[in-house]
């Protein structure tokens, strides 16, 4: 497991790691958001949207009622919001383990919901809001030697905004 924290001062920091997540992910790739209301996990999925490539007139909002949205980019993005699920069971009855081990980028909020389903190759982004609305912390994990490759080119982008306090481990 690799982990690297990173402080998103601006919107534009939080924008680059979206742009760049969407532009490294391959298909079947699964990234997992988690974090408290208002952490910016659908800000980053648009971002992540237009990393894919996906339409400008395509605008990307929370599943939280819906539960998931599809769009059509280089590769097709599953937005999942899984908050409003109580069970492994749902998430299997309403057919969801279809995209996650499909052949689109899954992007899902709330992935505790997941427990036992989870993969063994995820990319698990944890963000944490800053003092003003634009700044967050961000705590990448690559599970799987596929995201753990990928994390070498984040460090090298990022390597300004790594948090001086922590290390990569």
């Amino acid at each position: 497991m690799k982990n690297l924290d990173l402080e998103l001062t601006s919107l534009a920091d939080t924008e680059k790691l979206g742009r760049l997540l969407g532009e490294i992910a391959k298909p079947g790739d699964l990234i997992i958001l988690s974090g408290g209301l208002g952490a910016g996990k659908t800000t980053i999925t648009q971002f992540i949207g237009a990393g894919l490539k996906l339409p400008a007139d395509c605008y990307i909002t929370s599943p939280t009622f819906s539960l998931m949205h599809e769009y059509r980019g280089r590769l097709t993005l599953y937005h999942m919001d899984l908050y409003r699920l109580s069970s492994e069971e749902e998430i299997e009855e309403l057919g969801f383990l279809d995209y996650i081990y499909g052949d689109g980028l899954t992007v899902i909020e709330w992935p505790d919901r997941l427990g036992s389903l989870l993969p063994d190759e995820y990319l698990e982004v944890k963000l944490e809001a800053g003092e003003d609305e634009d700044t967050r912390s961000a705590r990448l994990t690559a599970i799987g030697p596929e995201w753990l490759n990928r994390m070498t080119v984040i460090k090298q982008t990022f390597s300004k905004k790594i948090r001086k306090s922590a290390k990569i481990t």
